[in-house]
């Protein structure tokens, strides 16, 4: 009835029209263009989309139509394997464990295969694809991760995973997942290191000749912005293939590699600042007074017991590893010279005493030589004069041969060193004086050498 009474009406315009031939023939292609737009919405008015989604839907997987459990055909419907392309969303990295050597990631992981048993008629364009939420209508790949410690869905508010099938027979499955991986680490360098971890994915029961797993081309991992990790830092991703025979066959496999960086300004202020500074105040007992014998004991035994609570406290947040890390040669180093301030104030204690008891010998031999001289100043007093005048040319001539002998001896030559050390005439005030230049020399060559060493050990790994 509404396309009779357009008709009635355009046809009374017509002739309104025909009767003013003032009026330029463009009105009536107006008149149709109008006539033909209105008709279209009223034909688009009755079209239910959501109606024809239920209708296909039931077409193409009503029973007896669709089997889930039969694995679509090969590319252009060919018997070899179904190929499945993938690519990830790495959304965030929670955490990176050094003991349990894991890693938790979130990410949304997605699959696109192509099951010409889907196909449908989309409407002249109107229907860009079907949309399911249960994947156990459709027949789905067989992917598992073989690296896997621990995962779960994501059903918070309604399941985040999607099935889209597109009118050619493709199908869309996205879904967002969170794991936990095992990542084997070599700590050698930590922390100075660099460590790989891997996403493993692999198909279970389908063989190579069934199945095939690819990578999306172009991009097929996408890492979210602004990615923040507390202790490290994701410097690239690497994609891969990683086929495994099995005595069932060969399966389909992917990876990634993460490849991620220690954040080494933590460490430097938790552990290596203090360890110098640690180092440092052990040497402060060789300024000290020798006779300070509890100030140096004390200042030597507490660096020592804090020296040694920071190494246990270091071990306890790594893995008991049986090869030497750089943070062990470090905190063993230091340790060491720590240790060496001890046992050189024990060293000058002992010279020390040598030296009192040198000088207690030294005083008695002088008191005897002086007891010894007045009795035989006393002796010749005693004796007449004739063995007087005898005696005393005899004593004139020796003194005067030691004077010429001493005149004749040449001086021992004396070096710059010799000149300094004779400033210090106790060998335990020597000690001390050594061990004020020879302990923070022999640390700052360790440093070089330590430095030099890991930071190009590393810059070599990294080629």
């Amino acid at each position: 009835m509404a396309r009779v009474k357009l008709f009635s009406k355009f046809r009374q315009e017509f002739k309104r029209e025909r009767m003013d031939y003032s009026r330029p023939i463009c009105a009536l292609l107006a008149l149709v263009v109008f006539y033909l737009s209105h008709l279209a919405q009223c034909t688009n008015a009755k079209i239910n989309f959501r109606e024809k989604e239920k209708q296909i839907l039931d077409q193409i997987l009503g029973p007896g139509r669709y089997d889930a459990r039969i694995r679509p055909s090969g590319i252009n419907g060919t018997d070899g394997p179904a190929v499945v392309s993938v690519n990830i969303f790495v959304r965030s990295i929670s955490k990176i464990d050094d003991v349990t050597m894991e890693y938790s990631v979130q990410l949304t992981f997605r699959e696109q295969w192509l099951d010409e048993r889907l196909k449908f008629n989309n409407l002249g364009g109107r229907l860009k694809y079907l949309t399911l939420t249960e994947a156990n209508r459709v027949w789905m790949p067989d992917l598992f991760f073989s690296n896997e410690k621990e995962g779960h869905f994501h059903n918070i508010i309604m399941p985040n995973v999607y099935i889209r099938i597109f009118p050619n027979g493709n199908v869309l499955y996205s879904i967002r997942i969170s794991l936990t991986l095992s990542c084997p680490m070599n700590l050698k360098l930590y922390p100075l290191d660099k460590q790989t971890c891997s996403l493993r994915m692999a198909s279970y029961g389908w063989t190579t000749d069934d199945l095939v797993f690819l990578w999306k081309e172009g991009d097929p991992v996408q890492v979210v912005k602004n990615l923040h990790l507390p202790r490290f830092t994701l410097e690239k991703f690497l994609t891969d293939y990683c086929n495994s025979k099995t005595n069932t066959g060969e399966y389909s496999c992917l990876k990634v590699d993460l490849l991620f960086k220690r954040e080494f300004s933590y460490y430097l202020i938790q552990i290596y600042i203090p360890c110098c500074m640690l180092v440092i105040v052990s040497w402060v007992s060789f300024w000290l007074d020798q006779g300070a014998v509890p100030a140096r004991v004390s200042l030597g035994v507490t660096t020592l017991l804090t020296m040694a609570t920071q190494s246990s406290g270091i071990n306890a947040s790594l893995p008991p590893v049986s090869y030497t890390k750089a943070i062990d040669v470090w905190t063993g180093v230091c340790l060491t010279f720590v240790f060496g301030a001890l046992l050189e104030f024990a060293l000058v204690n002992y010279a020390s005493r040598s030296d009192m008891h040198r000088e207690n010998m030294k005083k008695t031999r002088r008191e005897m030589e002086a007891a010894a001289s007045m009795d035989a100043a006393s002796d010749l007093l005693d004796t007449d004069s004739n063995t007087t005048f005898a005696m005393k040319p005899l004593m004139r001539g020796t003194n005067d041969k030691m004077r010429q002998c001493e005149i004749h001896m040449t001086p021992p030559k004396k070096n710059c060193c010799r000149i300094w050390m004779s400033k210090f005439p106790t060998r335990s005030k020597r000690i001390d004086v050594i061990s004020r230049i020879t302990f923070p020399l022999v640390f700052a060559l360790f440093n070089l050498a330590y430095w030099s060493t890991y930071l190009f050990r590393d810059e070599e790994e990294q080629k």
